[in-house]
């Protein structure tokens, strides 16, 4: 069982490899080699995973790699005047967006949470902190339903006219946080754990525990992935997107992962973690927000996105943390994208000199032909009902599925279109088995749409008209139930009730661009 420090500048260990490390630790030492701003840390091997109950060895393998991070940053993991708080992170050697678990804020606690106010100057973050990790501990550790935190949330926010919990003063957020902690307790039986010791030995556990959930074993199963020897987990040392007006989290791809098209495709949420990103429940931010609030941090990620195509010879999909204006990297991965896109990818790289020829047309030779046929609207009389934020391209139409069990019961009828607030990695079954997907909520760039996306499925997110019922709903004044026909259009971000006419297209000018290639490479 092995450990690897995550140290900035420091070289990449010997030992370290995909199959060890997992897939997003490796490529932190990665990025850490690079001279790339990265949180420190450590990775706990896929050796750990494969042994099942650890132990005493996993206990003392944290004790004394959180004791090697103190000295390394100062903090101190249980200090009540500089704690130390760790995210905890899984990672398999292959990508599997979102399919395992994340716990953010670990050693945050009654004693330690007056320190933090301390060293940080902000009272409203750390009790923001402390909220989010009572929420995530629960649901996480404990299997408790996110529901059972929304009454409270949503009373709060109705008491005092807030828009969001963005919007929630620090004595408010406080008298929340001690709400919450009575619900966690009584959805869990205890009350929420004091010792940081306690919190980080669950919570390591329960990413180990996550590598047999049933979204992961479907993922690993539907993209032949049974073979990988498990997961590692990486901590690190905890940076606050939620630290105020010059900070926030984000998620970026080095190029549109639709179209394929060369640019950062960005999402960006101010003040926040990057949960509020990824996890698909919150609101889209504006595409250029972080350009226009920190167009400093916005430059600093062009640059990056640059370094992290010639450090990894591919597209990647980025995650990161601007704290009071200076921004970290929290993973990188080659991102998923749609068979357009990765056409388009691999067509554009090689004339750009990134790869080879060669391996441009291995890249497009694992692309089904049959799934480069997309379609458009034609032109006529339809009116849309409702829009969304595109996250994929092309038409689809199908009947309306309400829920996951829903879409895999009535996809053998013909095609469904799932429509869900918001749309999780627990939904795989029900993405798999439909052919477009449309939320309420959410972003482009959270885990279900990057599933999605690699699923090539149509998916609209963050359609605001959309109210939905347990037995239909409706987009503005269109009412449906479940069964009707909905048509998606992911070029235009336009939805239409019923069936739409539409017109197919094919790559061509791409397919001749590679043609071109080849025989100048021959």
């Amino acid at each position: 069982m092995r450990v690897f420090a995550i140290e900035p500048n420091a070289e990449l260990p010997a030992a370290a490899g995909r199959e060890s490390a997992g897939n997003k630790g490796f490529n932190l030492l990665k990025l850490a080699a690079l001279g790339l701003p990265v949180p420190a840390g450590f990775i706990l091997s896929t050796d750990f995973c494969r042994a099942g109950d650890a132990g005493q060895a996993l206990r003392t393998a944290l004790m004394q790699e959180v004791a090697g991070l103190e000295r390394r940053t100062g903090l101190g993991f249980g200090s009540d005047r500089a704690p130390l708080l760790l995210s905890v992170r899984s990672g398999a050697a292959a990508s599997m967006p979102g399919m395992m678990e994340t716990l953010l804020n670990i050693g945050l606690s009654d004693r330690t949470l007056p320190g933090l106010i301390a060293m940080t100057g902000n009272p409203r973050l750390a009790w923001d902190c402390y909220r989010r990790l009572i929420q995530q501990f629960a649901e996480t550790v404990f299997g408790v339903t996110p529901a059972v935190f929304e009454a409270p949330i949503a009373e709060t926010l109705a008491e005092t006219g807030a828009a969001n919990l963005a919007e929630l003063d620090t004595l408010t957020l406080r008298a929340l946080v001690r709400r919450l902690a009575q619900v966690f307790a009584d959805a869990t039986g205890t009350a929420f754990p004091q010792d940081p010791a306690v919190q980080l030995a669950a919570a390591v556990d329960a990413v180990l525990r996550s590598w047999q959930a049933p979204r992961a074993v479907t993922y690993r199963r539907m993209h032949g992935l049974d073979d990988l020897p498990g997961t590692a987990v990486t901590m690190q040392r905890m940076v606050f997107g939620n630290a105020g007006s010059t900070s926030g989290s984000g998620v970026g791809f080095t190029r549109d992962p639709a179209s394929g098209a060369r640019g950062l495709y960005l999402d960006y949420v101010a003040n926040g973690q990057g949960e509020d990103v990824v996890s698909g429940r919150g609101e889209a931010g504006s595409r250029d927000l972080l350009e226009r609030l920190l167009p400093a941090s916005h430059a600093e990620l062009l640059t990056i996105a640059d370094r992290l195509e010639a450090a990894f010879g591919d597209a990647q999909d980025f995650e990161f943390t601007i704290e009071n204006g200076r921004l970290y990297l929290l993973q990188t991965r080659d991102a998923k994208r749609s068979p357009w896109a990765s056409l388009r990818m691999a067509v554009e790289m090689a004339s750009e000199g990134l790869i080879a020829p060669a391996e441009a047309r291995r890249r497009v030779s694992q692309i089904d032909p049959s799934r480069l046929v997309r379609h458009r609207i034609d032109p006529g009389d339809a009116r849309p009902v409702g829009t969304a934020i595109p996250a994929s391209q092309g038409v689809v139409a199908g009947r309306i599925a309400l829920d996951s069990a829903a879409a895999e019961r009535m996809a053998g009828d013909g095609p469904v279109i799932l429509i869900r607030n918001d749309i999780a990695t627990d939904d795989v079954g029900g993405m798999a088995a439909a052919v477009g997907i449309l939320t309420a909520k959410g972003n482009r760039t959270s885990h279900g749409a990057v599933v999605a996306r690699q699923m090539d499925k149509i998916c609209l997110v963050a359609c605001t008209a959309l109210r939905l019922e347990p037995t239909g709903g409706t987009i503005g004044s269109w009412s449906f139930v479940e069964g009707d026909t909905i048509t998606l259009d992911g070029n235009e971000g336009q939805i239409y009730a019923g069936l739409v006419p539409v017109r197919a297209e094919t790559p061509d000018s791409l397919l001749a661009a590679l043609a071109v290639l080849e025989e100048k490479a021959a």
